[in-house]
This record gives C-alpha cells, structure tokens and sequence, in this order.
C-alpha cells in the first residue's frame, strides 16, 4: 500500500459571496481515522469535495508526498487514491451491485466480464465484512447497504483515502458497530479515512485524531486523549457552551390528530410494503415510529401524505375519515421529509421561494402573491432558526445540508401545523442546532400531535413518549418511552427478535 501523508495548505473557497473554507491547512496521516467536525456551514463538507476533486480551491494546494497535485474532477482524485462517499449516495437505482462498482472503470464496456466482477464484490464484500448481494439491484438495497456499495467503489478502485460524509446517519446502531469493524481493517491496512460526523460518542471511539471547523477555519487539532468529554468538543464546534440533552415538560393529552386503522399499502414497485398499520397519534404526544431502514417507514409516510395511496383500511385526520386518495391540508400539517433536497426543497430556486412551497396560501390575496411579506417571514426564520446564509436570496443549493434541514423546519412550523411529520428532523445537524430542533419539536406539543420517523434511537428517547418498532411493514410492538425496559426490547424487535 503506497498511502502517503495529505496535506492541504491555505485553502479558500467561496460561494456566492460566502466563504466556505478560509485559509486551511489540513494534514491526513496514513494508517489513520481522522474525525472532521464543525456546525453546520462550518465548511466541512467543502473542505472534502475540494480534496475529492469536486470543486476546485480559489486558492491554496493540495500535496501528497511532497508532490503538489491538482484535480479538476473527481476521476483526476480517484486516479491518485482518493475518493469520497457523499451523504446522498451516487448510484444508479436499476443497476445492480456490481453494475454500480464497474461505472467509471477505464475499461470498454464490451471487455467487463460480469462474473469476474461479481466475484471480486464478493470477495471485498468477505475481506472488508460489507456483506452484500453483487447481483441484487440498488432500489433493492436499505439505506446501509447502499452506503456498503459506495464503499466497495471505492476499495475495488484500490483508494488509499475514503472520505466518508455523515456515514452513520443512516445506520442501526449494529450498523454502525459493523462499519467502525471496517474502517479499523481498512486502517490497518495503511489506507486512510476521512470521518465528517456531528455525532460525538462516536468521535471519541473510532477517531485517532481530530480537526474542528468553525465559520471556515481550523479552530482545534489534537486527539481524542488530549478532549475531556463530549461537552468539550461540543464547545470547540460551537464556540459557546451546550447543554447534551433536553427538558421534556409534561403535556395534556388531547384528542388524536391522526388514526391508522388497519392501513396496509405498496412502494413504488408495486411490492407490498407495510401491511396493517394502526396507531393514534394525539396532540400533546410524540410518537415515535423506529426501524432499520427498508422496513416499510418511507412508504407508509407517502401514503399518509397523500404522496401515494393506501390499498386498504382507513385514515382519519382531526377525527374525519380521509379518501384513499386524498391529500393533507397544507396549513394544517407540517412535514418534514427524509429527501430535503429531493422532496422538501427546490434546490434552483432561491430561499423566499423555498419558504413559499407549502405556505403560499398565507401570502396570497386577492389573487396576489405578497412576496414583500414571503421576504420578511423569511428572513425572521432564518434569524430564528440559525440558519447560515447571505440572505432570503441565496440558492437553496449554496446551503450546507444542515442549514437547508433548518430553513424546511422553520417553513414547516411556520404554518402552526396541528399535525407534525418528521422524518429524521436532525439528519446532518449539529451537536448545537439537534438540541434547539429536539426544543423546538417540544415545545409544539402544546398545540400538535408529532410522528416522528428516525433511526438514531438517542433522538427517539429524548422526545418520544410512545415508541413503535416496525419491522418488514409491520408493528412489532409499542412501548411506552418511561418503560426502563423499552431500550433492550427495541434493538432486537428492529431486527425481526419477539422476546418472549
């Protein structure tokens, strides 16, 4: 293995006015997991995909062993050994494993000998224990399998640095177990990697060293030995001192919001996907749907937003029966989907007409759109919410991830919804900014029933007062979130285990 010392020297970027990285000097040891942290907008995500070859620096250098190198894509970085797995995987969906890992091989199509291919994923699959199917197709694969493909692109192109972007966001916590396994092997190989996370027991247990991002600059470089808590390096990304952890204020119940009765429904392939979902969500209440993602959570929450339909049983809304194919009033519900680049925003477009996408209705008059008004309530949110950008004109696609999740959060609260949908409501936020989410999502229980979808079970503790378990489009069971037994019963019942 020919890993060799990255150094990044002085490197600037900017956007639009903004700038994302400030002067960075960066070195990346080999054999080593080096952990990037920093807010959301620190400049994180940035800082790799300049490395990656995605962007290039507006000033500043990269070198590797001694050798400036300079990407103008990223093939040119893969051709060095560097590549990067992005938070939004870059797969082909109809394609299959192996399909996936031969795109972008300089090798002509009609010399790919398909079984060769397939038999070297199963043998990285077996070496690096990323198990997976080398025939299966992508759409197929759950959110941690695809991430496994991504991985095995990179290693079957023999890279000597992964950069992984939020890795764990979409995993178990027994897939997280087995990816820290991976990165270890993959280290001690010489190889190096890249760790962006927000989440910080994981920092301190698979990182060997540290580097945090604020506002674009390197503010802290040192190693897990030299941080003595969570708290601090908490302080370190944030600048300011933060509370790990929230107030629950009890609640009055009031009536359900929302009933399932019976629902059973089918994804986009026709192929079932959850079959006799009943539950009551009340206003005053969290409750908490959890489960490996796959298992039927994203297609029951397009049926009950109307997205798609159920095949059968009834939906009541506010206590009156809803058709089949019938659609959530807008300024009654909020939601906050999975996909915000996808489903919850328009990339193209500029934040006042992000805001505008659910709640036009409140800026409409006489046939009128008041978008003076749209503009203020805008940029009030954004003030509110922390939400870094130059102003209500910035592209939706010049947010970090982090912020754009804020800016849909604050549009969505901002039609004082009755019902809240959330669909991992903190995915790629901050330390800083999950803890004002987490206070935010509780203080609306005063006025809303809340159905939270996520997989990261330290969030569905610290908000949920009832939590369900669904596993293959099916509720296992449901627990109270005071019952000290729930956390033991819950792993296993995600993975199909009834204790008995």
């Amino acid at each position: 293995m020919a890993a060799t010392a990255i150094r990044l020297t002085g490197i600037t970027k900017r956007f639009a006015g903004t700038l994302a990285n400030d002067s960075i000097d960066l070195t990346i040891e080999p054999g080593a997991v080096h952990a990037l942290l920093g807010e959301n907008g620190a400049g994180k995500t940035t800082l790799m995909n300049v490395l990656s070859g995605r962007y290039r620096p507006d000033a500043g250098e990269i070198s590797a062993a001694d050798r400036t190198v300079q990407f103008r894509s990223p093939r040119d970085a893969l051709r060095s050994g560097i590549g990067m797995v992005h938070q939004h995987f870059m797969l082909v969906g109809n394609h299959t494993v192996a399909e996936n890992v031969a795109l972008g091989l300089d090798i002509p199509t009609f010399l790919l000998r398909r079984k060769r291919l397939e038999d070297e994923v199963r043998r990285l699959s077996a070496t690096y224990g990323l198990p997976v199917d080398p025939r299966a197709r992508i759409d197929e694969l759950s959110l941690g399998q695809q991430q496994r493909v991504e991985i095995l692109k990179l290693l079957h192109r023999n890279a000597d640095l992964l950069i992984l972007d939020e890795p764990t966001a979409v995993l178990t916590p027994a897939e997280v177990e087995g990816l820290f396994a991976t990165l270890r092997r993959i280290v001690r190989e010489g190889r190096s990697v890249v760790f962006i996370t927000h989440k910080l027991e994981e920092v301190m247990e698979i990182a060997d060293r540290i580097t945090v991002l604020r506002r674009g600059r390197v503010v802290a470089d040192l190693t897990p030995a030299q941080v003595d808590s969570r708290r601090e390096l908490a302080r370190l990304m944030v600048g300011r001192e933060v509370v790990l952890g929230v107030e629950r204020e009890p609640v009055p119940l009031g009536d359900p919001v929302l009933e399932l009765r019976d629902c059973s429904g089918e994804d986009a392939r026709g192929h079932r996907a959850f079959r006799r979902v009943s539950f009551a969500v009340r206003r005053g209440e969290v409750l908490s749907i959890v489960g490996v993602a796959g298992n039927g959570q994203a297609a029951l929450v397009s049926a009950i937003t109307g997205r798609s339909r159920f095949s059968s049983g009834r939906m009541l809304l506010f206590g009156k029966p809803l058709s089949r194919g019938g659609r959530l009033a807008d300024e009654a519900v909020g939601y906050i989907p999975e996909d915000r680049t996808g489903t919850g925003s328009a990339p193209g477009l500029d934040l006042t007409d992000n805001f505008l996408l659910t709640t036009y209705h409140q800026f409409c008059r006489w046939g009128w759109l008041q978008r003076r008004a749209a503009r203020r309530l805008t940029e009030n949110a954004m003030v509110r919410f922390h939400v870094a950008a130059p102003g209500p004109h910035a592209l939706g696609r010049h947010l970090s991830g982090g912020n754009l999740q804020k800016l849909i959060l604050a549009r969505e609260l901002a039609k004082d919804p009755k019902l809240i949908i959330a669909e991992h409501p903190t995915h790629g936020l901050d330390i800083g900014a999950t803890v004002e989410v987490w206070e935010e999502l509780l203080r609306q229980r005063n006025r809303a029933g809340i159905l939270l979808l996520s997989g990261d079970l330290t969030e569905v503790l610290a908000l949920s007062d009832r939590i369900a378990v669904i596993f293959r489009g099916e509720i296992m069971g449901t627990f109270s979130a005071t019952d000290p037994d729930a956390v033991a019963e819950i792993g296993p019942m995600m993975a199909g285990i009834l204790r008995e």
